[in-house]
């Protein structure tokens, strides 16, 4: 599994000339880093009398954080997994009207995984954001910058998966589904875009004090 490879190992990989692990497969790992990140903020702020105001919302966003890390390290391999099963359908026979039509279908059926799995990292690394908006308005100020960079890095992952999932689309036979796909993403873009926005000015405000 990918996730299981040393960082050097997972690096060596994705700059190979294999097709997997990919920008999808990056994208997750992106939210990822950002989860984890965001719950070390968490962590310096628990426990801290200073900020025992705070420790109910520190807690329960440390346990969101924590879920979908878990939640984003599995979409890794899963994001690669599906675009084998891509790779595979292409690879099918076609020289037939028999064989035309299996192969359609299998590379449809195909196309429509790939897209699902990136939509499901886009989502994750969109409420990575949303908790760590939270988290540097009220957090340890003195990891704002950490709540920056996590923030960066969520809204990275939303982008990457939006651009794995449009690049998918066209494959999809069910055109309907295809646009609904387009417009939930876009709809992802742009409340990361909001939420990014929101949380920089909010690191900005605690590292200035």
């Amino acid at each position: 599994m990918l996730v299981d490879l040393k960082l050097s190992e997972f690096v060596d990989r994705l700059g190979a000339r294999t097709p997997t692990p990919g920008g999808g497969s990056a994208a997750a790992l992106a939210g990822t880093l950002a989860a984890a990140l965001g719950g070390m903020v968490c962590e310096l702020t628990l426990g801290k009398p200073k900020y025992e105001p705070v420790r109910p919302e520190m807690e329960k966003a440390k346990q969101a954080l924590s879920g979908l890390r878990k939640d984003l390290s599995a979409l890794i391999d899963r994001d690669a997994e599906a675009y084998d099963e891509v790779s595979k359908a292409m690879k099918l026979p076609k020289e037939t009207p028999a064989e035309k039509t299996a192969r359609q279908q299998s590379l449809g059926k195909a196309s429509q995984f790939a897209t699902e799995i990136p939509v499901k990292t886009a989502e994750s690394c969109l409420a990575v954001l949303e908790q760590l908006k939270r988290v540097a308005e009220v957090g340890n100020p003195n990891a704002a910058s950490d709540a920056g960079v996590a923030a960066h890095l969520a809204h990275t992952g939303v982008a990457g998966a939006v651009l794995n999932v449009r690049i998918n689309l066209s494959g999809i036979p069910d055109k309907d589904l295809a646009g609904k796909m387009e417009t939930r993403v876009a709809r992802l873009e742009q409340e990361a875009a909001r939420l990014l926005s929101e949380t920089q000015a909010a690191v900005s405000a605690r590292m200035k004090g």
